[in-house]
């Protein structure tokens, strides 16, 4: 699933271009260490490749690929997903800004999944090998990839959780809220934002049919617990969605 400074970056919005730096990004938070020098900071921008537009609908990887890096979100969004000998697709994770892709091909040196760009987004690319080096160097930066991978772990395991041991309803509703805290990390709202991905893509991902996910989008705007407008999500009654996640709102 999302280094803790964030990446340089230059972001396209529509025809303006602005420059940002490793210091100020809006991400910074999420990407690289807080705790590294101004000159660490500096050896990291080295390395970077910056301004990568992937344009929605187009793949950022595919499956059988060589791995040589990581891709670290700057703007949008993608879907991981895999293809079985039969063709059906199986959706197996979002990536929003912030966030790291690539890192289930580091022991295999290739990748596993296709992901693909739900929206126009943009990337800045680490070549893994100057990465590992450089963590090597800098102590901070490489307990921040041990972090991350860690972190990768238990996204994982909670997925499994997900699916095995909560009914269909429980599902959406820990999803919604899955959704809701990764925004909120990022500094955007907790309770307004919107689904980037197609209702087909929430259904595979949570082992739900498509029928069964608008029918328990229909029944969380009738209790006045969300709204959902196309793509937009409006969380009115939060406790309630924690609730019927099964979650405490410690835990969430």
């Amino acid at each position: 699933m999302a280094l803790d400074q964030s990446v340089s970056k230059i972001v396209k919005v529509e025809s303006l271009h602005v420059k940002v730096s490793c210091q100020t990004c809006s991400i910074s938070q999420l990407c690289i260490p807080s705790s590294l020098t101004d000159s660490e900071v500096s050896r990291l921008e080295e390395i970077i490749h910056r301004e990568t537009s992937v344009q929605k609908g187009k793949f950022l990887c595919q499956t059988g690929e060589k791995f040589q890096s990581l891709w670290a979100v700057n703007s949008g969004s993608f879907k991981s997903y895999t293809l079985s000998e039969d063709g059906d697709i199986n959706v197996t994770g979002f990536y929003f800004p912030g966030e790291l892709i690539g890192l289930d091909a580091i022991s295999s040196s290739t990748h596993r999944t296709f992901v693909k760009a739900l929206e126009t987004s943009s990337v800045c690319t680490l070549p893994f090998d100057k990465l590992d080096d450089l963590s090597g160097d800098i102590r901070n930066l490489r307990k921040q990839m041990l972090k991350i991978m860690s972190n990768e772990l238990m996204d994982d395991q909670e997925l499994l959780m997900l699916l095995s041991r909560k009914n269909a309803a429980e599902r959406m509703a820990a999803f919604l809220l899955s959704l809701s805290l990764r925004f909120k990390q990022r500094g955007f709202s907790e309770k307004s934002f919107n689904l980037t991905m197609t209702r087909s893509d929430i259904a595979n991902y949570l082992g739900l049919a498509i029928e069964t996910v608008s029918r328990l989008i229909t029944k969380l705007q009738k209790d006045e617990i969300v709204n959902i407008n196309d793509k937009l999500v409006e969380i009115i009654d939060h406790k309630a969605l924690i609730k019927l996640a099964g979650a405490s709102c410690e835990a969430h």
